[in-house]
């Protein structure tokens, strides 16, 4: 099951950390993600409080974007279902976010800061010194280590992860929108005869498909450590998906027409980025994602947006 995670950065997330910042409300989100959707009344006899108290904080929590509600007719009148959005909730500064000269914005985002997942085993993650959690087993993702994450694998489904849209903030005129990576196919063991249709959605919007052509264990990672199995997938290859006015691209090569209007990135204050293997994918030959730490190029998930000079 697809869980959901947000990820605040207290410079630009006071609204979050206001919703936080009460034990009565926090009491309440702990409420909802124990049990499930509550309504007014509910909570208020469960939490042992007024009415008007849960209803006063549950509207600060609903302005926080931590919960939505919805009104549904009762026996007498209507009633308010309350829901939780986010099944984790992490506060950090994002301090890789750094504008690069000549109109470009760049930032690196650890493998294991995803906001959201939803895979299918065989699955993995690894720290550069070890295993995080059980092997496929895939609630192992909802693991706290996996924030050091180095490498992730999965048979199908996705990781999405949420970047500031930044160019939006300095008010910029963007041009296009890149997302590197290091990627290959996932197979029991290796195999560089190995494809796999590996999709990127930015915004829910499917920008296109590349085909990893496998999962290469010839010879150990640039980066990948030493206790890591030989057996196991070592390295990937280096892609950048690129949407610009004309459409999208892999290294250069067209893979769709999906091109930036249909983004609209302006209309959206963060910009989510989902990588996995489709349910009805023609390849469905897994994916392995390296970052720091595994693999040839030690380097985290970069999104580039570049803007009008």
């Amino acid at each position: 099951m697809a869980r959901n995670f947000l990820v605040v950065d207290p410079v630009d997330g006071i609204d979050v950390l206001r919703g936080l910042a009460s034990p009565v409300r926090v009491k309440i989100l702990k409420l909802l993600h124990d049990t499930g959707s509550q309504n007014i009344n509910e909570i208020a006899r469960i939490l042992e409080l007024p009415q008007s108290t849960v209803s006063a904080n549950v509207s600060i929590l609903e302005d926080a974007n931590l919960i939505r509600s919805d009104v549904l007719k009762a026996r007498k009148g209507n009633q308010k279902i309350c829901h939780s959005n986010f099944d984790e909730i992490l506060v950090a500064f994002k301090d890789d976010i750094a504008p690069a000269r000549g109109g470009q914005i760049e930032v690196a985002m650890p493998l294991g800061l995803y906001t959201n997942c939803d895979v299918v085993a065989p699955c993995g993650l690894c720290t550069p010194d070890g295993v995080v959690g059980l092997l496929d087993v895939p609630d192992t993702f909802l693991d706290p280590e996996r924030m050091r994450a180095g490498l992730a694998w999965f048979t199908r489904g996705h990781v999405e992860y949420q970047f500031p849209n930044n160019a939006k903030l300095a008010n910029s005129d963007v041009e296009a929108i890149e997302f590197s990576m290091e990627l290959s196919s996932e197979v029991p063991g290796t195999s560089a005869d190995w494809p796999s249709d590996i999709t990127l959605w930015i915004n829910g919007i499917e920008v296109g498909t590349w085909t990893s052509p496998g999962d290469y264990g010839d010879k150990r990672g640039v980066y990948t450590p030493d206790w890591w199995k030989l057996k196991g997938s070592q390295y990937g290859k280096l892609k950048t998906f690129r949407v610009n006015g004309t459409g999208s691209f892999v290294d250069g090569v067209k893979i769709s027409s999906i091109s930036l209007k249909d983004l609209d990135l302006n209309a959206h204050h963060s910009i989510r980025m989902r990588i996995g293997i489709r349910e009805d994918a023609r390849h469905p030959g897994g994916i392995n994602i390296f970052g720091r730490g595994f693999g040839n190029y030690d380097q985290d998930i970069i999104m580039r947006i570049l803007t009008a000079r």
